[in-house]
């Protein structure tokens, strides 16, 4: 995939666990911390993915691919905001 594309692929898995993770009462975050996110959250989702099947996969810009990606992003957004709970106490 080119840059454009993980780019793009980032912005959307990232605004999606953003929805997930947050709910109605989700923080609002911006463009560049969702495409953050989504790409973090698709090498963390990948990571994961290769721990618990022991397969590689390769990539690809479609549904599953973006169900693995959305995974991660979902779990980095959990343990961010575990974090950012944990240090205002």
């Amino acid at each position: 995939m080119g840059l454009l594309s993980w780019i793009v692929f980032g912005a959307i898995v990232g605004w999606a666990a953003n929805l997930v993770v947050g709910g109605r009462e989700r923080e609002r975050q911006g463009c560049l911390v969702s495409i953050l996110v989504g790409v973090v959250g698709a090498a963390l989702g990948g990571l994961v993915w290769r721990l618990v099947t022991g397969e590689d996969r390769a990539f690809a810009f479609d549904l599953p691919s973006m169900g693995v990606a959305a995974v991660g992003a979902v779990l980095l957004l959990v343990v961010l905001r575990l974090l950012g709970t944990r240090s205002r106490r």
